[in-house]
């Protein structure tokens, strides 16, 4: 897994470094001289790099210059003369460009800016760097545009230039790097929201070999997952298996208003692997949801005539349950009465559960919208799987009105319901563009997916997965937010096999469903039998 490090973070590594005699100075050269290895990687003939007055614009001086000792015809453009320049390393190493005979351009207009793009095949972003936040200023704000519209390749350094790369939005415009050659390690804003679509393909220069130790040490918020990593919770393929070693699933949820969630999450839970599904919906909608399903049993449940489920359901809810190796409660099952009900009596059982959609709303009124002031609601002696999107994880802790806009608050949120349960066996599996599974010891994020998940059921599709996953491990996941993490990259990857066939405007719930078992095919066997080169980040 690749550790994630917040910006403050990333700064004591550096610390770190220099105190095991890396200088800054050798750090600044190493950054340069990773972005000239990558930039000549790309076959770049005419290059122009961009700088900016501090650290970041050093790091892109020095490769520059390592550009011109590789023949590639480039040129700097900088805001000042390099004489100029406040930071005594950032002059220092500018000036060294100048004298290797680095041409410059200072100070220069749109019209120049264009100029000196003509022609380029390489654009190296080394403007703003990671401590930037805020609304870019000018001229940088210029540079961005005429860089955006240049129509040449762009490599950010560190993070690209307008980003945050802390929180991963940008106040205005940003660059949109095809690669983002990022220092240490990764950071939250380059994996989220904006940053998804501003950096490319991300490659860390980890500088030096103490590197990797002083990440570690300095406890990443995060970390990205690889393929081979969910080996811990890929089981060998094996013939010895019937519907009952495969696990069974119960779901509970549906209202006379959404009878479609709880069908495609029974779907998706029946897909993903589970030998046996039951569903339970209000009785008044059975035969409705029954004509859908062939292979999956449907029981009627106590409703009111509305089909809303009614307090008497939730002793029938809890006796279903505890035949079964896992339960969902949630998927378009309204919040009222009987729902609270049966939210709060399956968390007082002792059956692995998964709670979503609604059951979410119904635990966030459960708790007062502070889900944090009732930790014995969530301690159990089982698992227990909540689904939060930022809405609703706002609504859990309190922030129905302020709900989390970035990664880095996500992650904040998420990390406050675990550690107030203080049990080993609660994970919060965070939703958004970049979705993070977030357990007491650490947070996993898989590898995103694409933008054909954000449609209508996609939740209730992942939602039915987790539970059959849970299932199948009855109960003895031994890393139980990994394995929450192989759900959502099986989601993902089921979601690219549906863009396939329908573009990514035209995939459907339903569409994901019919592709998970192949999705968790190819995301197993890739895990059992990684590929050479590894995945990009």
């Amino acid at each position: 897994m690749q550790p994630v490090l917040n910006i403050d973070d990333i700064k004591r590594v550096e610390v770190g470094l220099t105190r095991e005699g890396v200088s800054v100075s050798e750090l600044m050269h190493r950054a340069g001289c990773a972005v000239a290895q990558e930039v000549l990687e790309l076959g770049a003939r005419k290059a122009v790099v961009f700088c900016g007055m501090g650290n970041n614009g050093g790091d892109g001086w020095v490769c520059a210059e390592a550009l011109l000792s590789r023949g590639v015809n480039v040129q700097v453009v900088t805001p000042i003369e390099p004489d100029q320049l406040s930071g005594d390393l950032a002059r220092q190493v500018a000036q060294s460009a100048v004298r290797a005979g680095v041409p410059t351009v200072v100070g220069p207009s749109r019209e120049e800016v264009k100029q000196a793009l003509d022609g380029a095949d390489t654009v190296v972003d080394c403007m703003l760097g990671t401590g930037f936040h805020g609304a870019v200023r000018t001229p940088f704000d210029i540079w961005i545009e005429c860089i955006n519209a240049s129509g040449a390749r762009v490599v950010a350094v560190d993070v690209p230039s307008g980003l945050s790369a802390q929180s991963g939005l940008a106040e205005g415009d940003c660059v949109i790097a095809d690669m983002t050659v990022t220092m240490i390690a990764l950071k939250p804003g380059l994996l989220a929201d904006t940053g998804r679509d501003a950096c490319g393909v991300i490659v860390v220069a980890p500088l030096a070999e103490q590197t990797e130790r002083l990440v570690v040490e300095a406890d990443p918020v995060a970390w990205r997952t690889d393929l081979a990593d969910y080996l811990d919770v890929v089981s060998e393929p094996s013939s010895a298996q019937d519907k009952f070693s495969r696990g069974s699933v119960l779901v509970v949820g549906g209202s006379g208003r959404f009878p479609g969630a709880p069908i495609m999450a029974a779907r998706a839970a029946a897909r993903a692997g589970a030998g046996y599904v039951t569903l339970a919906v209000p009785g008044t909608i059975v035969a409705t949801v029954q004509a859908h399903l062939l292979e999956i049993p449907v029981v009627g449940l106590p409703c009111d005539a509305e089909g809303v489920l009614t307090v008497d359901a939730a002793e029938k809810v809890v006796a279903l349950a505890k035949h079964n190796s896992a339960a969902l409660i949630g998927p378009g099952m309204r919040v009222a009465a009987g729902p609270l009900a049966c939210v709060n009596a399956l968390l007082r059982s002792d059956v692995p559960l998964v709670v979503d959609a609604d059951g979410l709303n119904c635990l966030a009124r459960l708790t007062e919208n502070n889900i944090t002031e009732f930790p014995d609601l969530t301690r159990r002696d089982a698992p227990l799987i909540l689904t939060p999107h930022r809405r609703e994880l706002g609504r859990l802790v309190g922030r129905a009105d302020n709900p989390p806009v970035s990664l880095e608050d996500q992650l904040e949120c998420a990390r406050e319901v675990v550690w107030s349960d203080g049990g080993s066996e609660i994970v919060v599996v965070a939703k958004a563009s970049a979705t993070a599974c977030v357990g007491v010891d650490q947070a996993v994020m898989p590898k995103p997916g694409p933008a054909s998940l954000a449609t209508a059921g996609s939740g209730d599709v992942l939602a039915g997965m987790m539970a059959s996953y849970l299932a199948q491990s009855h109960g003895e996941c031994a890393d139980l937010p990994l394995m929450c993490a192989l759900v959502c990259e099986v989601h993902g990857y089921a979601g690219s096999l549906a863009a396939e066939a329908y573009g990514t405007r035209g995939v459907m719930a339903g569409d994901l469903i019919d592709r998970i078992g192949l999705a968790a095919d190819v995301v197993e066997e890739h895990a059992l039998v990684p590929d050479e080169g590894g995945a990009e980040a």
